[in-house]
């Protein structure tokens, strides 16, 4: 009953990869996630809390870095070419800032320990240089990898949401239990009781994080189909997304209006 319409409801089908280019990052991705998987011995059957925690903790801050690499760039580009960007570089910035939120969402249950902390640095350090050096060489390329990525996240937060609901599940009482202020307000849902109706719950702040992870499949995926058209005449992407009737509508900050840099 608090969430924008649709965002309970979201589909997750797959981007279907075509052509080699496509397969390419495809198979990137499952490869990553299956070395991930078994290196944390991932069993989305016999998931405890802790292991759920720890694994979105970790994930979000790799989720982060593309947005940030992907806008930064685009930034240099515009300043460079002296042209507009007609809204994409705030976007990129804003998905990033959105990953940033997800993190701190899970950071309000619980706190890494130093070794913890030691082993994001090292993996930001690495992905970050990875993915602005090969930014440079294929945005589109990045761009593809960016939306497959977002898949995976869709199907780990789905799987997430199936424990939540599942009796006797790890994190069954997160059903009702009410969600940190601040993603409340991030939200925009209610941090109290209104008309009978309960406070949002920390369930309801995983549909929203889901809805905001397919959202950004649907833009990166946008974003490589259009590399090497005439980018700056188009719109913003939210424009594109919601025209195009594709993918779900952004429930966080994507809401604001589209600015032109």
């Amino acid at each position: 009953p608090h969430l924008p319409p649709g965002v309970g409801e979201v589909h997750t089908p797959r981007f279907s990869a075509q052509v080699t280019r496509d397969k390419f990052p495809s198979g990137m991705v499952k490869g990553t996630r299956l070395a991930f998987d078994t290196i944390t011995r991932y069993d989305e059957k016999k998931m405890t809390k802790p292991q759920w925690v720890n694994r979105a903790l970790f994930l979000e801050t790799i989720a982060g870095v593309p947005g940030m690499v992907g806008g930064m760039v685009r930034h240099l580009n515009s300043l460079r070419r002296m042209e507009r960007d007609n809204g994409w570089i705030h976007h990129l910035l804003e998905e990033a800032e959105n990953e940033r939120m997800h993190l701190f969402f899970f950071l309000t249950i619980r706190e890494p320990g130093v070794a913890f902390r030691m082993l994001i640095a090292i993996a930001q350090g690495i992905f970050f240089n990875i993915h602005f050096l090969s930014y440079l060489l294929s945005p589109k390329f990045m761009h593809r990898f960016v939306g497959y990525l977002e898949e995976e996240a869709v199907h780990t937060y789905t799987i997430m949401l199936k424990d939540i609901d599942r009796e006797g599940g790890p994190l069954n009482a997160w059903r009702t239990k009410p969600a940190p202020l601040e993603m409340a307000q991030y939200y925009n849902l209610p941090t109290e009781t209104i008309d009978g109706k309960p406070p949002a719950t920390y369930r309801d702040i995983i549909l929203c994080i889901r809805a905001d992870e397919l959202s950004h499949r649907e833009h990166n995926h946008l974003f490589a189909d259009i590399h090497g058209t005439d980018e700056c005449a188009l719109p913003s992407p939210k424009i594109v997304i919601l025209e195009n009737g594709k993918g779900a509508t952004p429930v966080a900050a994507a809401e604001t209006t589209p600015k032109k840099e």
